[in-house]
């Protein structure tokens, strides 16, 4: 009796845990809702997914938004994504890609005026063991205001976090990776 009733705890606490479990970046997080509400966005139905045809692009693990209602924060486009870093200790094979090593992963929104120029970068589901720090609003608030024009560099223009060396350089790349990519769309 001990024996299966241990195996059915075991089923329960394997199936909360996959319940939990997010294999895909949720495109309508609440946050953003919250967020657009403040602005004067009722509904999400004022966004619109973004076709994109350039072949550099298609290879992202997110998507670009548009935002067809006008507001009083300027919020014009907007990229959802998820980036993926490696595990604590994990990233020691050089030559392999981030896709096909057991990695960790956060998503995140950036929120883009009508110029591509960043006002709002929120991190809303982070599923890593280490770094979380990257989510307080004081250390993203250095990402507003970047246009493309320059480059976000760790330690130069973008502070550095002990302890979350990984999650810092992820994300900094990437929101100067997804200005870029959003600079060079003919819209």
């Amino acid at each position: 009796m001990k024996f299966r009733s241990g195996i059915v705890l075991i089923a329960l606490l394997f199936s909360a845990c996959l319940a939990f479990a997010q294999s895909e970046v949720d495109f309508q997080p609440k946050a953003l809702e919250k967020t657009l509400q403040k602005s004067g966005i009722e509904t999400l139905s004022a966004v619109q997914e973004m076709k994109i045809t350039d072949p550099a692009c298609t290879e992202i693990n997110g998507k670009y938004f548009l935002v067809s209602e006008n507001n009083e924060n300027h919020y014009r486009y907007i990229y959802i994504g998820r980036v993926n870093s490696c595990r604590a200790g994990g990233c020691s094979a050089v030559h392999e890609s981030l896709a096909t090593l057991d990695s960790e992963y956060f998503d995140y929104y950036i929120l883009f005026d009508e110029n591509k120029t960043v006002r709002d970068v929120k991190v809303y589901n982070y599923q890593a063991t280490h770094g979380h720090e990257i989510t307080a609003k004081g250390w993203l608030k250095q990402f507003i205001g970047f246009n493309g024009s320059g480059s976000l560099k760790v330690d130069k223009n973008i502070d550095a976090i002990s302890g979350a060396t990984i999650s810092v350089y992820a994300i900094t790349a990437d929101v100067e990776n997804k200005t870029a990519l959003l600079k060079k769309l003919q819209l």
